[in-house]
């Protein structure tokens, strides 16, 4: 049985730990508005190009001429997974569930016989990936050091993935983030990025004629639609970030003041037996003499 000592040294050191989760969930509240902010600002320009590049493509196929980044190499054997989590923790499922989509279709791939390389961007990632798919890992992106995410944080990424691409490192590139839904809400996302998957366009849409040629304006665009979905998803994972972190962190918060209850009331429990013990001794005492 704890002592009263040890009961008061316990309940100090939840009610420290809950002023720690509380400030960390107010840090999350006031960062999470500027990344959401971010994200929203983001997507109707990436939703665009998106646009654009569906009219452009057409009905380009595999082996169709066009731009290699848009038709692809003709083969799948080898998957580049482009992997973007946090680059801390104390943020609930946010990393875990991420990781868990790219390890599945990982696994996926391995077993109909691909060669899979990965890139991680986010150390947690990094960490949870290294543990069972270590020798597949040839690049890690630190963002650590990164206040503010730009559009300048997407371009070495996206520069990096396609030097790989014209060295015929890998025929398909999955891009895994999180795609921010709400405060509660982020949806672990597996995106192609190379070569890109478009929706289906609408049939009643209007067509547009371009100059120059579409084969040249996609030479041109598709390299920065790789950027531009990169960004996107650092952005979106960010929001996702701070939004789980900020449920994380109230839930701790919470849980630390149901323990500081329950150990409060265990502590006068404990107390009011110690003096009820000593009451019976004394009167005990009292009456032997």
């Amino acid at each position: 049985m704890p002592s009263l000592k040890d009961l008061r040294n316990r309940i100090a050191s939840v009610k420290s730990t809950q002023k720690i989760t509380k400030a960390m969930q107010m840090v999350a509240v006031a960062k999470l508005r500027r990344a959401q902010a971010a994200a929203e600002a983001a997507r109707p320009y990436a939703e665009r190009i998106e646009t654009v590049l569906t009219n452009l493509a057409g009905g380009a196929v595999d082996g169709a001429q066009g731009p290699k980044l848009l038709t692809g190499t003709g083969a799948q054997q080898t998957h580049l997974l482009l992997v973007c989590t946090g680059e801390r923790g104390l943020c609930g499922a946010f990393n875990t569930s991420i990781v868990r989509l790219a390890r599945e279709k990982a696994n996926a791939l391995i077993a109909q016989g691909k060669t899979i390389k990965i890139i991680c961007v986010g150390k947690k990632g990094y960490d949870q990936l290294r543990r069972t798919f270590e020798k597949q890992i040839i690049d890690l992106v630190d963002l650590r050091a990164v206040r503010t995410l730009g559009y300048a944080n997407a371009q070495p990424i996206a520069k990096k993935v396609l030097d790989l691409f014209e060295a015929g490192e890998f025929d398909v590139c999955t891009l895994f983030y999180a795609r921010f839904k709400s405060v509660i809400a982020q949806i672990p996302t597996a995106q192609q990025l190379i070569p890109p998957e478009f929706e289906k366009s609408d049939e009643n849409a209007p067509t547009y004629d371009y100059e120059p040629e579409e084969g040249e304006i996609l030479a041109q665009l598709l390299p920065s639609a790789v950027a531009v979905r990169i960004y996107r998803a650092l952005l979106e994972n960010m929001a996702s970030f701070y939004g789980s972190q900020m449920s994380a962190m109230d839930n701790a918060t919470r849980n630390a003041g149901e323990m500081i209850k329950k150990l409060t009331q265990r502590y006068n429990r404990t107390r009011q037996a110690m003096i009820t013990k000593e009451l019976i001794e004394i009167i005990s005492g009292a009456e032997a003499l």
